[in-house]
């Protein structure tokens, strides 16, 4: 079912996403979040689990950024603006000098559990250089 509430515009009773800090189904915030899109001229749409799942990947890998999978929803959303024809808004809409920005402040440590299930088993390393120059491949 999902957790996106505003989005759906109804109250979602029992929220299901990997993503535990937006995992919400009746946020309190509710006419303070549409107000918000409203006054911004922007727009709410939703992701999928694999969407969060394979921009938490992205950023990890290509910026060197660990988040945890709520704060990776922002990038998901950006990636179906540029990759989607149904995504809520479009980039055409933007004027060419206007500015796009993701907030991503939630580290991925305050919840791996999504990430620690998407690996493969880890191989302990012993704590040397040698050993983790290996590791790495380098």
């Amino acid at each position: 079912t999902g957790a996106a509430p505003i989005f759906h515009n109804r109250v979602i009773e029992k929220p299901e996403t990997i993503a535990s800090a937006i995992r919400i189904g009746n946020p309190a915030s509710w006419k303070h979040a549409c107000a918000a899109i409203a006054e911004s001229r922007g727009a709410i749409d939703v992701v999928s689990d694999q969407q969060i799942l394979e921009a938490q990947s992205w950023l990890a890998k290509h910026e060197g950024i660990f988040v945890e999978p709520a704060s990776a929803a922002a990038i998901a959303g950006l990636f179906k603006c540029c990759d989607s024809n149904e995504a809520a808004y479009s980039f055409q809409k933007n004027p060419e000098a206007s500015r796009i920005v993701c907030t991503v402040t939630g580290h991925g440590l305050k919840d791996p559990d999504a990430i620690i299930q998407q690996m493969k088993e880890l191989q302990p390393v012993d704590p040397t250089v040698k050993d983790v120059r290996h590791a790495i491949g380098l």
